[in-house]
């Protein structure tokens, strides 16, 4: 038997705390690459504008210590747990949501979550987050924050399809959201696809998709090529930077996929602005 590695809740919060304030602040360096390459790739002049708003707003968010975007979103924090790891000095989950707390107040970030979907009171630190947890073998914890903003969030889709659908139809499926959301999730976006499983775990996939590199392809060539596919596709609906039109209206498409049921093939579609962002560390 490996022996038991002890981890202090308290560090788990501290990440969580620095991880909601970096993510905010700081695009990953891939996707703040790719809107820079993005611009010389934009054919229509008023686009070329846009990405040179949108560049400066990168740099000055990150000069300033300013949020990059003012809906500094909910904290979605994906959390893979070594087997051989042990919390003490407090609660796991109580811990995580002390860290987004600190996080959105401390770094003056805007606090947008409401305690009851219908009653709509804000609960003041942008708590409670949503929490995935993962077990995987080692004594590790990869902790990674993704702030997730609803103007992208809110045309995000799921379809249950079934076995009989074609590779075809489902791209085209997925364009058809992408088109349907028109300028409203701040293009250039980042799209997330998840393929398989049941139906809350396809979005799972598709929400996890959002936390790849945009330069990092699925390893399977069957999925690179569709993902280079619905890049093409989704840029040829000449939607472009903020809707104003052009040929840039998505920065990347990743795909996760997951083993699913005889009976049912479900799909979803999570978007991502040209801000999607995330930031990670390993405890």
């Amino acid at each position: 038997m490996g022996s038991i590695r002890e981890i202090q809740v308290l560090q788990v919060e501290e990440a969580v705390r620095d991880l909601c304030i970096k993510a905010n602040l700081v695009l990953p360096s891939d996707l703040e690459e790719c809107v820079r390459c993005s611009r010389e790739k934009e054919s229509s002049p008023v686009g070329k504008n846009v990405f040179d708003d949108l560049i400066e707003n990168i740099r000055v968010a990150k000069e300033e210590n300013i949020p990059v975007c003012q809906d500094t979103g909910m904290a979605v924090v994906f959390l893979d747990i070594g087997q051989d790891v042990h919390f003490v000095g407090g609660g796991l989950f109580e811990g995580i949501n002390k860290g987004v707390a600190r996080g959105y107040v401390e770094g003056k970030l805007r606090c947008s979550i409401v305690s009851d979907p219908l009653e709509r009171v804000n609960t003041g630190d942008n708590t409670p987050a949503v929490i995935h947890t993962r077990i995987v073998d080692g004594d590790k914890v990869r902790i990674s924050v993704c702030p997730k903003g609803f103007g992208s969030e809110n045309m995000s889709a799921l379809k249950m399809m079934t076995p009989s659908v074609t590779r075809e139809e489902i791209i085209d499926w997925i364009v058809g959201v992408i088109s349907r959301a028109g300028s409203n999730p701040c293009p250039p976006m980042v799209i997330g696809v998840g393929i398989g499983g049941d139906f809350e775990k396809c979005a799972y996939l598709a929400k996890k998709a959002l936390c790849r590199p945009v330069s990092q392809r699925n390893p399977k060539p069957f999925y690179a090529e569709m993902e280079a596919e619905l890049l093409e596709k989704i840029n040829a609906l000449g939607i472009g930077p903020q809707g104003f039109g052009g040929t840039v209206t998505a920065l990347g498409v990743n795909i996760e996929e997951a083993p699913t049921h005889i009976a049912g093939l479900p799909v979803s579609v999570n978007v991502g602005c040209h801000v999607t962002r995330h930031a990670e560390v390993v405890l």
